[in-house]
Order: C-alpha cells, then sequence, then structure tokens
C-alpha cells in the first residue's frame, strides 16, 4: 500500500464559477458597468447644459444679418386704401417698418407710442409703415379703428417680406435709413424714447425729441 505521505495529490479540478463565467470576469463586468454610467452621466450632463444655455440665451440678442446691408425690396398691398406701396418708393425717407398683428399684446402695448412718433416726425422725412403679419385684413383693420393711427398699412400674402426680412415673431421693428440700408433693429414692443433716439440717429444733422 503506498505510503500516503508519499502519493501525489490528485491533478486539481477546475471548479465552474455558479454564473457560468471564468474567474475575473465579475471584475471586467464591473468595471464596464462603471464606464457605461459614467458615460451615461457625461451625456446627460452635456445635454443639460445645452438645453439651460439655450434657455438662458435671449434670441432677441443675436444681431440681425441685415444691419447695414440694403433692406429687402417689397412691393405690397395696402390695407388701408387702395394700390400698393414700394420700399423703393420711400427713398430717402427714414422708414420704421414695424411688423405687427392684431392678436399680437405687445403690438397693443406699443401703438401709442408708434402714433406719437409718426405724429411728432412725419413732417421731418420719416414714414411709419406697419406690415400685418399672418393675420386677417378685417381683424388688422379692426385694431386700426380701435386704436387709432394713419400711417401705411400693408398686408404681407405668404409672409414672403416677413421671411426676407427674417422675422421670428411680433413685434419686430426696422430701422431703415434714408439710403435704403437697415441701420438697427428692435425685438419686442418698441418705445418712444427708443424710437426717438433712432430717429435722431438716422435723420440728416440729427433732430430734437
Amino acid at each position: 500500500m503506498p505510503d500516503e505521505a508519499t502519493e501525489p495529490y490528485p491533478e486539481a479540478i477546475p471548479v465552474s464559477h455558479p454564473s457560468g463565467l471564468g474567474p475575473g470576469t465579475g471584475h471586467r463586468l464591473r468595471r464596464a458597468r462603471w464606464v457605461l454610467v459614467g458615460a451615461v452621466v457625461a451625456i446627460v450632463g452635456t445635454l443639460t447644459a445645452l438645453f439651460a444655455f439655450g434657455l438662458s440665451t435671449d434670441p432677441t440678442l443675436v444681431r440681425s444679418p441685415l444691419i447695414g446691408r440694403p433692406a429687402p425690396p417689397f412691393t405690397l398691398r395696402r390695407l388701408d386704401g387702395p394700390g400698393t406701396l414700394s420700399l423703393r418708393s420711400l427713398r430717402g425717407h427714414v422708414v420704421i417698418l414695424n411688423f405687427w398683428a392684431s392678436w399680437c399684446g405687445p403690438c397693443r402695448d406699443e401703438h401709442p407710442d408708434l402714433e406719437e412718433a409718426w405724429q411728432r416726425y412725419r413732417d421731418h422725412g420719416v414714414v411709419v409703415v406697419g406690415i400685418s403679419y399672418q393675420d386677417r385684413p378685417q381683424n388688422a383693420m379692426a385694431f386700426r379703428r380701435e386704436l387709432g393711427g394713419d400711417w401705411p398699412l400693408l398686408q404681407d400674402d405668404g409672409s414672403r417680406t416677413a421671411l426676407a426680412y427674417g422675422v421670428l415673431g411680433v413685434p419686430e421693428t426696422f430701422f431703415i435709413g434714408p439710403d435704403g440700408r437697415v441701420r438697427d433693429k428692435s425685438y419686442g414692443a418698441v418705445s418712444y424714447p427708443m424710437l426717438t433716439d433712432e430717429i435722431s440717429s438716422l435723420l440728416p444733422g440729427g433732430a430734437t425729441r
């Protein structure tokens, strides 16, 4: 009978992992899981930052690409009377081009200021022009009858002129110099002090309030 002390041990039989995976696989899985979690966290963080930036960025602070360039030409049907009006016919005047709508609350707020500026500067080579934006003609004229004013009102069928000017929403107002170039743009309701500042900078020799 062989001596137990000298008899070699039988060769070790590998024991299978309960999961069926080999040794070290669990560590690799945990590492891969953390890498995946880290990637997801990074993506979510980036999207959150971009979304927050978008909410905190005021689109009205974006400078219009038209500023300093010739104003897009137009010839539009008048709402307040017969015929049409073209931008070309206003060359040599300061043009306050106001895109508005009867359903627009800020348009109602700014209307008295436009009226005041129109009455103050109409005899100084300044023309206020209102372009109805995505509105029904009857609603636009009801707005005019209610709030008053007698500057030209135009109908922009198909919003083609609004598209040419890059209008994002109303009210938006473009300030066009006597040379036919866009000199400035205002997003939102204008005020009388703003209008007088813009007009004074565009009139030859300036103008007083």
